[in-house]
C-alpha cells in the first residue's frame, strides 16, 4: 500500500512540476504592437502585478491590455518614463498565468518609443 501511495504522489508531484515548466518556459506566440501607453499599474492587495493598457487606435477602441514581471525592472522604469507616449511592444503570449505573475496571458519584454503615424510635425 506504500508503493502505491508513493508512486501516486510521484506521478502528481511530476505532472504539477510539467505543467508549470510548461507554462513557465513555452510561449504561445510572440509579436509587436504599437500605440500610445495609456496606462501602466502596481496593482494588487496581497500581491501586486504590473498591468498596462496600449490604445491601438484613434479612439482608443483597440485596447492591448498586458502584464509586466516584477523581474523587468528596465521596462516598467522605461515605461513609466514613456506614459502617454507612442511606443512599440515586443511581448511573449503564455498558454496560462499564475495570480503572481499578472491578470493577462501578455508579458512586455521590451519597449521602445516610435514616431506616431497620427503627428505629422
Amino acid at each position: 500500500m506504500k508503493k502505491v501511495l508513493a508512486f501516486i504522489t510521484i506521478v502528481i508531484t511530476v505532472g504539477f512540476l510539467s505543467y508549470f515548466a510548461f507554462i513557465y518556459y513555452v510561449p504561445v506566440s510572440e509579436g509587436i504592437r504599437s500605440g500610445e501607453l495609456i496606462r501602466l499599474s502596481h496593482k494588487g492587495i496581497v500581491i501586486k502585478t504590473w498591468e498596462g493598457e496600449l490604445s491601438q487606435g484613434i479612439s482608443g477602441a483597440q485596447i492591448f491590455k498586458f502584464s509586466v514581471l516584477d523581474s523587468d525592472k528596465e521596462v516598467i522604469e522605461q515605461m513609466k518614463t514613456l506614459q502617454g507616449q507612442y511606443v512599440k511592444l515586443t511581448y511573449i503570449e503564455k498558454y496560462r498565468t499564475f495570480f503572481w505573475w499578472g491578470e493577462t496571458r501578455y508579458f512586455i519584454k521590451t519597449i521602445q518609443k516610435e514616431k506616431s503615424p497620427f503627428n505629422q510635425n
